[in-house]
């Protein structure tokens, strides 16, 4: 291996590193950060070119052929900052790395956003076009996402955030098409439109709908009733006015979804009391990808720290979480970071435990047969357990796969012992 850390770093420090490992800056730059690079496509279903924003992950390499799960937020113009900033600090630990895609809807939102059509509110001419969400929802499943999959490395593991009419969008898709996306992240949703109505419709539908491995989170600001100070979490659903109709749709489809968790949806709803509609965005973000994502998050790392846990057991827990991943993504996934097996497989090694080290680095090789540095890691083994046969066997692998001329000195230097 070319560069040996030391073997100091546990679990947690590591993740750490992933967080921040790509967080130096050029000194020549003119900004901190810019986020997102802007993409378009023209749509025929929506006879329109469509602006979209992407953000790689930091550790995005061309060169790897890695692919990862992807998120969709509405607004992304707006949004999408955020969702990097939170993607940024919380990715690895909490959640998986993911290619961002901003959709924007700076022109047409209420046309695309909207589920019904509706020529009068509040008593009131209403003129401006609306209600086409299920023509926006086509260009999304027929257009949008493979244009996605075909151009940047995603799967077909998808999360869709909207705050607004954004979240009414994203209610909407997973009661008509529950299967576009895995996860669903409805922010201060506008269930008070065209008097409730998609509200109604999901009363029918949740009770037939099968929705395993599919999740929601659903978030209320404290805006409950502009005009009266008096209505609270506590008693706003005895209020009978239109100005809580708002937050009085959105508790009602909540208490909707909780009356019908046999169709094994996962759900969290969560009141921000101190947040408005126009701030609730950053903190729903936040708890809604890290609720929707607490299965990814690591299991037992009190165990994977301790060098009193059995190697058996270790190997155990490794290969939970690798079933754990796939039957949640779909796909087989490494359950952890190369660089964190090759550092565990270092640090047990300098403890002299050598069969753990072993374990790790033969897992390592299981799970990156592609890096040439997992099979360097081995031959580190081998060569100071005094096997240079082996030593050499996977030097030579390691060569093979890269042609680094470091590996073609290394096989001289073993060849010569």
């Amino acid at each position: 291996m070319k560069h040996i850390l030391q073997a100091i770093l546990t679990f947690g420090i590591i993740i750490l590193i992933q967080q921040f490992g790509n967080a130096q800056t050029n000194e020549n730059q003119q900004f901190l950060q810019k986020v997102g690079v802007l993409d378009s496509l023209f749509s025929g279903v929506l006879n329109e070119s469509r602006k979209i924003y992407i953000q790689l992950p930091d550790s995005y390499n061309p060169e790897k052929k890695q692919k990862y799960p992807v998120s969709f937020i509405l607004d992304g113009e707006i949004f999408l900052p955020t969702l990097n900033a939170v993607h940024h600090f919380y990715s690895g630990g909490f959640m998986p790395e993911m290619v961002l895609v901003g959709i924007s809807n700076k022109k047409n939102r209420l046309r695309d956003l909207t589920t019904s059509t509706i020529n009068t509110q509040f008593g009131m001419p209403f003129n401006e076009k609306n209600g086409e969400a299920d023509n926006f929802r086509k260009f999304v499943e027929t257009e949008l996402i493979p244009f996605i999959e075909n151009k940047y490395p995603v799967t077909h593991y998808r999360t869709l955030i909207g705050h607004s009419y954004g979240g009414l969008f994203t209610i909407s898709t997973l009661i008509n098409q529950p299967g576009l996306f895995a996860n669903y992240l409805a922010i201060d949703p506008s269930l008070d439109w065209d008097n409730q109505k998609l509200l109604k419709e999901a009363d029918e539908i949740l009770a037939t709908q099968k929705h395993e491995n599919k999740a929601l989170f659903i978030s209320l600001s404290g805006q409950l009733n502009l005009q009266d100070s008096e209505v609270t979490i506590d008693n706003v659903m005895q209020d009978t006015t239109n100005f809580t109709l708002f937050s009085r749709s959105n508790i009602a489809f909540s208490k909707l979804v909780e009356e019908n968790v046999k169709n094994g949806l996962t759900f969290k709803w969560k009141f921000y009391p101190r947040d408005i509609h126009g701030t609730i965005p950053l903190p729903s973000i936040m708890d809604g990808l890290i609720s929707i994502f607490e299965w990814y998050q690591m299991e037992n790392t009190d165990k994977i720290n301790s060098f009193d846990t059995p190697k058996e057991e270790l190997f155990s827990i490794v290969k939970y979480r690798e079933k754990k991943l796939k039957d949640h993504f779909g796909y087989a996934e490494p359950p952890y970071p190369e660089e964190l097996l090759i550092m565990s497989g270092y640090m047990n090694m300098d403890m002299q435990q050598q069969e753990k080290s072993k374990m790790y680095f033969e897992l390592a090789m299981e799970y990156y047969p592609e890096s040439a540095n997992t099979y360097d890691s081995m031959a580190d083994y081998y060569e100071r357990n005094g096997d240079n046969g082996n030593a050499l066997k996977f030097v030579t692998k390691a060569f093979e796969i890269s042609g680094d001329n470091y590996y073609k000195k290394r096989i001289e230097s073993l060849k010569k012992k």
